[in-house]
């Protein structure tokens, strides 16, 4: 069993979430493809809290790079295996794994309040830019009817739910493979360990074999 292969595919696999991430809140910024929406401070609250950039962005990248700079370690070897490979490294990428937990945890957070608080818009019965869906606690997410309340940003609606859910899903999935690294880099840092304390009795017990033989 190679730890070290198994965290570089998570780095890799970390490292494509986050580029997606970072692209899905870059398209929150421009509504239908416009740029006019956010020189003018009309977007909503939770498009600007850079979840998506920083959280699962930047934040899944630093364990993202440090996963697959792991393979260059070799890997650990607890079966039968020679080298055991670097046991200070598998512990090392856990406190790099606690760094992705905390962006994609803030990424699930701040998309799930964009979804329940709804998009900030021009209505046409206010005639006022605000935020016709709060009072419904996301409800409004399965009465489409209500979705036309927004007059502009044309088709606001749809482009804030669709994104903000691919931002949940994609936090989701980078939360569940930094905290399999966890497990992974305590058990191949735990297993090297105990490679490295079995290699070096049966070095001191060679060493004494062959002083034994000499006298």
């Amino acid at each position: 069993m190679c730890f070290g292969r198994c965290a570089r595919c998570i780095g890799y696999k970390l490292l494509v979430l986050a580029l997606l991430s970072i692209v899905a809140n870059i398209l929150l910024y421009f509504p239908n493809g416009e740029t006019r929406f956010a020189s003018e401070h009309h977007l909503g609250k939770y498009v600007e809290c850079l979840h998506g950039i920083l959280g699962g962005g930047f934040l899944v990248l630093i364990p993202a790079a440090v996963f697959i700079g792991l393979h260059n370690d070799d890997c650990c070897g607890c079966f039968g295996h020679e080298d055991c490979g670097k046991s200070c490294a598998m512990l090392s990428s856990v406190l790099a794994a606690f760094i992705g937990i905390l962006g994609s945890g803030y990424c699930i957070i701040i998309s799930a309040l964009g979804l329940s608080h709804g998009p900030y818009c021009f209505t046409r019965l206010e005639r006022n830019w605000m935020y016709p869906f709060t009072e419904s606690s996301g409800g409004y997410l399965f009465e489409y009817n209500k979705w036309s309340a927004c007059q502009e940003p044309h088709n606001i609606v749809q482009w804030n739910v669709t994104l903000f859910s691919i931002l949940l899903v994609l936090g989701g999935i980078e939360f569940i493979l930094c905290f399999v690294q966890i497990i992974n880099g305590i058990l191949g840092g735990v297993c090297g360990l105990c490679c490295s304390h079995e290699e070096v009795s049966y070095n001191h017990a060679s060493q004494m074999s062959v002083k034994h033989c000499c006298y």
